[in-house]
């Protein structure tokens, strides 16, 4: 592809972006479905102009704005993607206007307006002093004060922080390969990797490479994971024999992950409400070699299945729903889609999700609650409101459960673990582990079926 057609394919995928209520990954992945044709390295070229767009989104906007007071902009992703050449890559009108010359799959010529505008554009900083803070910073207006008050004094760096693109981390899996296997083989297809600095499984590759093509993938010697869930599922600390639920298991990243600790020795359950996610992890299962896992789908948190076999498990995992904010790296669209009435609502489901899934704990056994939030009220919070309602659970000390899992220094100066992309380099995670007093008691289990 010409550069300008893979200009005119970044307009044509962020409209897609904000045209409908599908993730911005997800719309990706179905507008590539649709253009087979386009190839490894015009794709990553075409995601990296929608996804500098989707990063900057809230600044691109002011600028437009700025500009739009006294004239319009016809087509709101020509112009964002106009200002993102002009601002972020340092082109020229002159230059932007080769590249948009109507030719053969590439965009339209710009009109006047356009060309003024980006003219206006020439010199400048992407930052303003005159922009507000959540717009210099990428975040909802509404949401300034929750971040401020779980970052205070380095809120500005915490945010800053988030604006930046991820790395891609890998997990190599114990069923096949350990980490320094994992490299060679990863090294063997011209993929250079370096250890995690936390993560004793974790991998982090330069570049990003066609995981979906590299063989050591496709034999399960590594699975796609952040660092930051890989920390989350270790500290689950699920051992060979356990019996184990992965209460919110999605995609089933995370069971993976407990699969490997456990060496497909005892039980896990990877259960969620949303039937289909779960049963579709069985070709992951599959290529990861685990064969310990129980696929269950639940009508809600509520399900029947968890009253059957109460107090019947040494590990329970709730990997909650939860705002995202830790993923914003990620999934810089997401930010944008979270509303006001979001918040209140998954904490209620969060408080919901807890009251239920303890039940399955039995006496002596770990509730571990993670999310992938950044906000106190989904975090901290939380806990210390489950623990003043279930005075039978008791928190365990994060860095206790790190010390005997991971064996080395324990990154949190508290009794959870918040991981930032600031500080840790991962995505945003919060890991809080409770115990059930062994004196409590508990509803028994039915006999299983």
């Amino acid at each position: 592809m010409t550069p300008g057609a893979r200009l005119q394919a970044a307009i044509d995928l962020l409209t897609e972006m904000h045209s409908g209520t599908a993730p911005a990954d997800r719309s990706a992945a179905a507008f590539f479905r649709n253009r087979r044709y386009i190839g490894g390295s015009d794709r990553r070229a075409i995601l990296d102009h929608a996804y500098a767009v989707l990063r900057q989104m809230a600044k691109l906007d002011w600028w437009i704005g700025e500009f739009t007071s006294e004239q319009g902009l016809p087509h709101l992703e020509r112009a964002r993607l106009i200002a993102k050449l002009v601002l972020i890559d340092g082109w020229t009108a002159d230059k932007v206007a080769g590249s948009f010359d109507g030719g053969d799959y590439r965009p339209k010529q710009m009109n006047r307006t356009e060309r003024s505008f980006a003219l206006s554009l020439e010199g400048k900083d992407i930052r303003n002093g005159a922009q507000p803070k959540w717009v210099r910073f990428e975040y909802p207006e509404w949401i300034e004060k929750s971040l401020i008050k779980r970052f205070g004094p380095h809120f500005e760096q915490e945010m800053a922080a988030q604006i930046e693109e991820a790395a891609t981390d890998i997990r190599a899996n114990a069923l096949k390969a350990t980490r320094e296997e994992a490299i060679a083989a990863l090294a063997a297809e011209n993929v250079t990797a370096t250890a995690t600095h936390l993560s004793p499984l974790g991998l982090r590759l330069e570049g990003r490479p066609p995981m979906g093509a590299l063989k050591c993938f496709q034999d399960g010697l590594i699975e796609v994971q952040d660092e930051g869930s890989q920390l989350a599922a270790l500290l689950v600390d699920a051992r060979p024999g356990h019996r184990v639920v992965d209460f919110c298991a999605g995609a089933g990243g995370k069971t993976l992950a407990i699969a490997a600790a456990m060496m497909n020795k005892g039980k896990i359950v990877a259960c969620d409400t949303l039937k289909g996610r779960v049963e579709r992890a069985g070709d992951r299962l599959k290529r990861a070699g685990v064969f310990n896992v129980e696929r269950r789908g639940l009508e809600s948190e509520r399900d029947p299945w968890v009253k059957r076999h109460a107090a019947s498990f040494d590990r329970v995992l709730v990997d909650a729903p939860c705002s995202g904010t830790g993923t914003w790296r990620r999934n810089p669209d997401a930010k944008w889609n979270l509303q006001p009435d979001d918040l209140p609502r998954l904490t209620k489901l969060q408080a919901s999700i807890l009251d239920s899934a303890q039940r399955l704990v039995k006496p002596g056994g770990r509730l571990v609650y993670a999310t992938c939030s950044m906000l106190a009220e989904e975090n901290d919070a939380q806990i210390d409101a489950f623990l003043s309602g279930h005075p039978d659970f008791e928190r365990v000390p994060i860095a206790e459960v790190w010390r005997d899992v991971i064996g080395t220094d324990c990154p949190a100066d508290g009794p959870t673990l918040s991981l930032t992309p600031l500080r840790q380099g991962t995505d945003g995670f919060f890991v809080a582990v409770m115990q059930r007093k062994a004196s409590a008691k508990a509803e028994q289990p039915a006999v299983e079926e």
